[in-house]
C-alpha cells in the first residue's frame, strides 16, 4: 500500500511539474529562431537576437541595472535581514510574534497594494525615480525570505557557543563574525540568493518606482511585449530563466552542505 501511494505521490507531482514548466521551456526555441515572429515550426536558428540584445542600449543597460539593483538589494536585505533573524530567535518577548508578522508582510500583501504603498511614501521623500528608491523597494520585498532562511538554521543553532566566548572575554561583535556567522552562513547565503532572484524577476514595483534610466531587465521584457513582438523579447526572457536555474543550483549546493555541517 505505501509503495502505491509513493508512485501515486510521484506521478501527480511530476505531472504538476511538467504542467508548470513546460509553458516556459517551449518559449526557449524561440529565442534561437531566424524569423521574425513567434511561430512554430521554427524557420530556422540563429543568434541573431541574442547578438541584438548585446548591441542594443536599451537592453544592456536593462541588464545592468537588474544585476546592479539585485545585487546591493539582496546585500541590504541580508544585512537587516539577518539581523533580525538574530534578535527574533534570542528573544521570548510577546511582541516577537507581532514583530515576525512586519517582517513577513511585503511577501503576503499583494504586490499592487505594496507597490502603490512605496509609491505615496517614496513620494514623500523624493525617492520615486531614484536608483536608491528602487533598491530600497526590492531589498523591501527580499527581505522576508532572508529572515525566514535564517530564523530556519538559528532553530539548530547552539546558542550556549556564543555565552562560551562572551564568558572567555570575546565581545559580542568578534563572537557573532567567528562563531555565529560561519555556522549559519549556509542560510545566510541561501537569503541572499533569494533576495537577489526576487529583486531579479519584479517588475510590478519597477513599473511604479523606476525611471526610464533605471529600468530593468523584466521591466524592459513587459514593455517589448506591449509595444512589439520580436523574439529578442524571449531571448530576454531565455537569459533570466538561466539565472535563475543557476540560483536553483547554487542553492541545492548550499543545501547539501548545510546538511553535512549539521
Amino acid at each position: 500500500m505505501d509503495t502505491v501511494r509513493k508512485t501515486l505521490f510521484r506521478i501527480v507531482t511530476t505531472a504538476i511539474l511538467l504542467f508548470l514548466i513546460v509553458p516556459v521551456i517551449a518559449i526557449v526555441p524561440m529565442s534561437f529562431s531566424s524569423g521574425e515572429y513567434f511561430i512554430y515550426p521554427l524557420p530556422g536558428l540563429s543568434l541573431r537576437w541574442y547578438v541584438e540584445i548585446a548591441q542594443d542600449p536599451r537592453w544592456t543597460r536593462a541588464f545592468t541595472n537588474s544585476l546592479l539593483v539585485g545585487f546591493v538589494s539582496a546585500a541590504v536585505a541580508t544585512v537587516l535581514g539577518t539581523l533580525a533573524a538574530l534578535g527574533l530567535a534570542r528573544t521570548k518577548a510577546a511582541f516577537a510574534r507581532v514583530a515576525f508578522a512586519v517582517l513577513l508582510a511585503p511577501m503576503l500583501v499583494p504586490i499592487v497594494i505594496v507597490s502603490v504603498s512605496l509609491f505615496f511614501y517614496y513620494s514623500y521623500f523624493g525617492l520615486v525615480g531614484s536608483r536608491l528608491g528602487l533598491v530600497l523597494s526590492h531589498a523591501t520585498l527580499g527581505l522576508p525570505f532572508v529572515v525566514i532562511t535564517v530564523l530556519a538554521t538559528l532553530r539548530t543553532y547552539n546558542f550556549n557557543l556564543d555565552r562560551a566566548a562572551e564568558s572567555l572575554g570575546a565581545s559580542k561583535v568578534y563572537t557573532f563574525f567567528t562563531i555565529t556567522l560561519p555556522v549559519i552562513a549556509p542560510g545566510v547565503i541561501s537569503g541572499a540568493l533569494f533576495a537577489f532572484a526576487v529583486s531579479l524577476d519584479e517588475v510590478v514595483v519597477t513599473l511604479f518606482l523606476a525611471s526610464p534610466e533605471h529600468t530593468t531587465l523584466p521591466r524592459e521584457i513587459y514593455g517589448g511585449l506591449r509595444e512589439s513582438i520580436s523574439p529578442a523579447v524571449i531571448a530576454a526572457a531565455t537569459i533570466t530563466i538561466a539565472l535563475s536555474c543557476l540560483l536553483m543550483v547554487a542553492l541545492g549546493v548550499l543545501n547539501r552542505y548545510a546538511d553535512r555541517m549539521r
